[in-house]
């Protein structure tokens, strides 16, 4: 009798209105979770509409883009090394492995469903965790295919009424379950943008939403200029705020999915405290 391979975790980001920070959410999730485990993660972005990612990481012309594995995928013929070789691994985080997303927006309608399906099963064979960030809209085979086949799926939405509560209830409490997706298979990341757009708290928007929180990414003036500039590297990686981006998340996400610290992180009585605090335990 055969024995079914381990299949590595899958973490879908969506967002619940574009243009929210739901790229950020999602890259500064698997950036913390590749620094602290001993695993290597993926991030792919499957905006499907003219990715701009590269452009944030000061990465001026990509080598190789997610539309440029159109043949392989097309295929089905995608392998490992050609996987491994497709991805961009930051100095900052050298076990973070991302794959940018389609820069020709007029190719978008012509990815299928089993051209993403069989991407995201190559990277389970070739990664230990894989991140992938969704367009907010279900018209594209990436954002559908991707939540369907999530372990984990996230919807990262804001503290503005018109977000957490209308959006909410038009894409994900209409669209998702048309897929076989209830609402309540998602968990929420909740953006709070340095000016004010609401005075709603996170138990307002959990009520409203439907939706539990599993974590909330707090931004402040410096962290435009470093999207602005190119460099969220350096946020992510040496900036006082963008270390602590997304990590009470990651830490749920590793403990959910059994994903082990790394032997350069030293287990500290305060980690400890705090997992169990959270309802979790250390792997």
């Amino acid at each position: 009798m055969s024995i079914s391979p381990i299949r590595s975790p899958l973490v879908t980001f969506t967002g619940s209105t574009p243009s929210i920070g739901t790229t950020t959410a999602a890259l500064a999730a698997a950036w913390r979770i590749a620094e602290r485990s001993s695993l290597p993660v993926a991030y792919l972005c499957l905006n499907l509409k003219s990715s701009k990612l590269h452009r944030y990481l000061r990465v001026d012309k990509p080598a190789i883009t997610l539309d440029s594995l159109r043949p392989e995928l097309k295929a089905g013929l995608l392998t490992p090394e050609k996987l491994r070789q497709a991805v961009f691994r930051p100095a900052a985080a050298p076990n973070l492995n991302i794959l940018f997303g389609s820069m020709m927006r007029d190719q978008a309608e012509f990815f299928s469903p089993e051209e993403i399906r069989h991407l995201l099963e190559t990277a389970r064979t070739v990664f230990g965790l894989i991140v992938a960030d969704v367009n907010a809209y279900w018209d594209n085979a990436a954002t559908v295919t991707a939540l369907l086949e999530a372990d984990s799926r996230i919807l990262v939405t804001t503290t503005a009424l018109s977000h957490f509560q209308e959006d909410t209830r038009r894409w994900l409490g209409q669209s998702s379950p048309l897929f076989g997706i209830p609402s309540e298979a998602y968990e929420t990341v909740v953006v709070r943008p340095p000016w004010r757009n609401g005075g709603y708290t996170m138990k307002d928007i959990e009520k409203e939403s439907g939706l539990a929180a599993i974590g909330e990414l707090k931004l402040a003036e410096p962290f435009y200029a470093h999207l602005d500039s190119g460099s969220m590297e350096e946020w992510l990686g040496r900036h006082e705020q963008g270390k602590r981006a997304m990590q009470e998340t990651a830490d749920k996400l590793m403990n959910r999915h059994s994903v082990r610290l790394g032997s350069h992180i030293k287990r500290q009585p305060w980690y400890r405290k705090l997992l169990d605090h959270r309802n979790g335990v250390g792997s």
